[in-house]
C-alpha cells in the first residue's frame, strides 16, 4: 500500500472513531490482563459475561487466588478452555504477588513471563493499559492487514512487524483497535461488506472491490 493510501486509511478510521476502545470490559490493568487471558479462542461478549460475575467478587491477584481452582472455574466455565485458563490465571496471580507487588508490569519481557501470556496478550495489555504503540495481531488484524495490502505476511509476527513499519506514528496507538473493529464489523472473514466500506478506495482486495 502506498504511503498516501496508508495516510488516507487511518485518517478515515480516525475521523469515524477518534477514540476507539477495546470491547473487553475492565477498570484496572489487572482486570484487563484477566480479560485478555480469558479471551483466547473466545469472544469478547462471552468473556464480558463471565467477568461481570467474577470481578465484583474477585478483581485482584490475592482475591483470585483465594477462589482456588474450582472456585475460579465456577465463574469462567462458560468460556472455552476454562480449566487451563483458570490454572494459568492462578499461576499468573501468584507471580504478580511474588515478583511485582501484585501490580501488572508494563514491560513485554515481564508480561510474557507470566503463564498463559503470549506476545499477543502482552501487546494488548501494553497498548490498552499503558498506551504503548504495539500491534496485537489476532485473526481479524491478520486478515485485514493482508487484504488491504497494508502489511502482508504469512505469520502474525510478520504482519505485526509490517504494521509497525507501515503505520505513521500519530496513528499507532489506536491502530490496533481500528483494525480489529474494521475486521469484526466490516471486513468480515466470509462476507466482507465492501459496498459499505469507507476505505474500499485504498483497499487491495480486488476480488471483492471490483465490479
Amino acid at each position: 500500500m502506498k504511503r498516501s493510501d496508508v495516510e488516507t486509511l487511518f485518517a478515515t478510521f480516525a475521523q469515524a472513531n477518534p477514540h476507539p476502545q477495546t470491547e473487553l470490559e475492565y477498570t484496572t490493568p489487572f482486570e484487563l490482563l484477566v480479560a485478555v487471558l480469558l479471551s483466547a479462542q473466545a469472544t469478547d461478549v462471552g468473556v464480558n459475561k463471565a467477568t461481570r460475575k467474577l470481578f465484583p467478587v474477585a478483581n485482584t491477584p490475592a482475591q483470585i487466588l483465594a477462589l482456588g481452582q474450582e472456585g475460579l472455574e465456577s465463574f469462567i466455565q462458560t468460556i472455552g478452555l476454562y480449566r487451563s485458563k483458570a490454572k494459568h490465571l492462578l499461576q499468573t496471580c501468584q507471580m504478580l504477588l511474588d515478583l511485582h507487588h501484585g501490580e501488572v508490569p508494563a514491560s513485554r519481557e515481564a508480561l510474557e513471563a507470566l503463564p498463559g501470556v503470549g506476545r499477543k496478550t502482552a501487546n494488548v495489555v501494553l497498548n490498552v493499559a499503558f498506551g504503548h504503540p504495539t500491534m496485537a495481531v489476532d485473526t481479524h488484524i491478520f486478515r485485514v492487514s493482508n487484504r488491504l495490502g497494508l502489511a502482508k505476511g504469512k505469520t502474525p509476527l510478520a504482519v505485526e512487524l509490517g504494521l509497525l513499519k507501515a503505520i505513521p506514528e500519530p496513528y499507532k496507538v489506536h491502530a490496533h483497535h481500528w483494525l480489529i473493529l474494521h475486521g469484526r464489523y466490516v471486513c468480515k472473514a466470509r462476507k466482507p461488506q465492501c459496498p459499505e466500506c469507507a476505505v474500499s478506495t485504498v483497499c487491495a482486495y480486488k476480488p471483492k472491490t471490483e465490479n
